[in-house]
């Protein structure tokens, strides 16, 4: 049986491959064997984080709207829960963005949120 080199099928195969692998460090960019090793297991690490990162923004987001929360004599579940009492359905990356930008729009939610808890 003649022997087969496999060609141009394989030599596409690995520049597909090495491409993916531009920009990393050491042999990780230059052999095919380490470099196919790491473009896979960044390739995982990118599908996790693709999931991680919709967690790390809601966390982000919470902790500025407690920290605003605080300035106005509130914790974060209890002017979360005062807003759902109120009829005020604002999710958390809008509120988080009032908190930064608009703090007197920020106090005034807050307020209605003491006066729904209070009632």
């Amino acid at each position: 049986m003649p022997r087969v080199k496999g060609g141009y099928v394989s030599r596409r195969r690995r520049k597909k491959v090495l491409k993916l692998a531009k920009g990393y460090f050491g042999s990780k960019h230059k052999l095919f064997k380490v470099a196919q090793q790491q473009v896979f297991k960044s390739l995982q690490y990118a599908y996790r984080d693709r999931r991680q990162k919709k967690r790390d923004f809601r966390k982000l987001w919470i902790t500025r709207i407690n920290a605003a929360a605080r300035t106005n004599g509130l914790s974060y579940s209890r002017l979360m829960h005062g807003l759902k009492v109120a009829g005020i359905d604002i999710n958390r990356k809008m509120l988080a963005e009032i908190a930064i930008t608009d703090e007197k729009a920020f106090a005034e939610l807050a307020s209605k949120a003491k006066e729904s808890l209070n009632a």
